[in-house]
């Protein structure tokens, strides 16, 4: 029992990690109304919050590697703790930004790849490869409790209350650190590469960026884009400008690697198959599970009008069977291989999105929606379950610093672009959908309906459809034209939440084309591959 006492400390670890998003996006409607602000809004805190890790996370790696992996698992807990207590206090939503976007997401960025990092050098053979089941598991449980407690706290107390128990958390996990033992590192700590820093986290921070605004700014043709660049929209030259500077970046890293000097990662980590692979895996996992993360709350909650606590609940399968699935996962790769496993994952994750779309109406149905929920975490579950420990045991002991932050890079980007991506396909399809509807609508004059075009040209919020009927009385539009207006609204957001569905379904179809690189060798009969460090790793990784 005694060696499994660090798994309970990093386990919570992981458990406060996640539980954050699955409290938010539960919270939205509530935090629209606490800050008297707007879904877009609070979609950028969210995205800026995954962004801010995924940013930082390479950064918090290498610095695992200079000053000890457990220490920056240590000091990331105390940032943490502080961006908490910071956000259950907030007054507006440049301190909710400032506490649980920034502070928690630096946080994070020092403790997820140490968390990484020490599982690996904690445990060894099969009880890593549990460890990781493990820890998938937490995950899952995290994102299960979450819309539970976070709806709870929300409708019966305040949101605010999570936060405050998130710092008792990390006193309790700081309490146990001398429990784990410290994961090795190379013999001379790296320096940190500080222009590899800057080049990896303005690049994806403006891919993201880009993508993000995309709804309000438009792709190519300007829509409220605040800069027209030769009548283009700011938007595709921002999301360039965020690939050359991660072009940059990986000149960068080569070019200190032929100086002697030690880079912020090592390249050469990005030609194992099996760990490219699973680090694709990571960053496609994150991307649909946080995009329909993002759409299911709106539908339930300003399309249905559930509560912050009603919507935790319905979400309550997926959340259930993801935790299952990742624990009956690490079984199954005793038995089958990885590849085979993940593939199975994404189809069924497919099989559960297109279930999913068939259950946007207006009224909900509950038995087909949750069976929908249910088959998604098994999807997930089965996915999450080999991917962290294909990346880890994918190198040696003194690279799994730089594959941890590599591997919540990918993790942090997906569940970033998959607010946004997912979030600027939802929001311009209900402008593209609601004008669409209100312009073939027999029941509204001509008139009304160019007013009503011009007015959503620069894009329409996701709101509840009481707030558009109460604009139309405002705008002294009469009744009947009024209802007409507020019906064509509801037909479009369910359009618009559909839209975003697809694309999800559409990107775990991708998906499987990434999954030729990993492992899919039977499992040995005599041994746990697992029980044997990788070779092939880069030299000095």
């Amino acid at each position: 029992m005694k060696k499994w006492l660090p798994l309970i400390a990093l386990g919570t670890a992981q458990f406060v990690m996640v539980l954050d998003q699955s409290v938010m996006n539960v919270s939205i409607s509530q935090l629209v109304h606490d800050f008297d602000t707007t879904v877009t809004t609070i979609q950028a805190v969210i995205t800026l919050y995954c962004l801010v890790m995924a940013m930082l996370m390479l950064t918090g790696g290498k610095i695992g590697d200079i000053i000890g992996r457990r220490r920056a698992f240590t000091v990331g807990l105390i940032i943490y703790a502080c961006g908490s207590a910071l956000t259950a206090v907030a007054p507006s939503v440049a301190v909710l930004a400032l506490g649980w976007s920034i502070l928690e997401g630096i946080g994070a960025a020092l403790v997820l790849p140490a968390l990484a990092a020490l599982i690996a050098g904690n445990f060894e053979g099969s009880a890593r490869k549990v460890a990781y089941a493990v820890i998938g598991g937490v995950a899952g449980a995290g994102i299960a409790i979450g819309p539970i407690l976070g709806g709870w706290a929300t409708t019966e107390l305040s949101w605010r209350v999570v936060f405050v128990g998130e710092v008792v958390l990390v006193l309790f996990i700081l309490a146990m650190t001398h429990l784990i033992g410290d994961a090795k590192t190379g013999e001379t700590p790296p320096k940190l590469d500080v222009v590899g820093s800057v080049l990896v986290a303005t690049g994806l921070g403006a891919v993201v960026l880009g993508t993000l605004q995309s709804s309000t700014w438009g792709w190519i043709r300007p829509k409220d884009s605040p800069i027209e660049v030769f009548g283009f929209s700011l938007t595709i030259f921002v999301i360039t400008a965020g690939g050359v500077l991660l072009w940059a970046f990986v000149t960068w890293q080569h070019r200190r690697e032929r100086h002697g000097k030690d880079p912020l990662v090592h390249m050469g980590l990005l030609g194992i198959v099996p760990l490219r692979s699973g680090l694709i895996g990571l960053f496609s996992q994150n991307l649909i599970l946080m995009g329909v993360f993002f759409v299911i709350p709106l539908y339930l909650q300003l399309v249905i009008g559930l509560d912050a606590l009603e919507t935790g609940i319905k979400m309550l399968p997926v959340s259930i069977t993801m935790f299952i699935a990742s624990a009956v996962g690490s079984r199954l790769s005793g038995r089958f291989p990885v590849r085979g496993i993940v593939r199975a994952g994404l189809m069924t994750t497919v099989v559960a999105i297109v279930a999913l779309l068939a259950t946007v109406k207006p009224d909900l149905g509950d038995a087909g929606f949750a069976v929908s929920m249910a088959v998604l975490g098994v999807g997930m579950g089965l996915i999450v379950s080999q991917l962290g420990n294909v990346v880890q045991s994918s190198v040696d002991a003194s690279g799994r610093g730089e594959a941890g932050g590599l591997q919540y890079t990918g993790q942090q980007l997906g569940s970033s672009l998959g607010v946004a991506l997912i979030g600027a396909i939802v929001l311009a399809g209900l402008t593209g959908a609601f004008v669409n509807q209100v312009e073939s609508d027999t029941r509204i004059a001509d008139e009304v309906s160019a007013q009503v075009s011009v007015a959503a040209q620069p894009g329409i919020d996701f709101v509840d459809s009481s707030q558009i009927e109460a604009a139309a009385a405002q705008a002294d539009i009469d009744g009947r034209t009024g209802a007409a207006i507020v019906d064509d609204y509801e037909t479009a957001q369910l359009q618009a939440l559909k839209a975003g569905l697809l694309a999800a379904a559409l990107l775990a179809l991708i998906s499987l084309a990434f999954t030729g690189g990993l492992p899919h060798e039977s499992p040995a009969r005599d041994g746990d591959p697992a029980d044997h460090e990788p070779a092939g790793s880069p030299v000095g990784v």
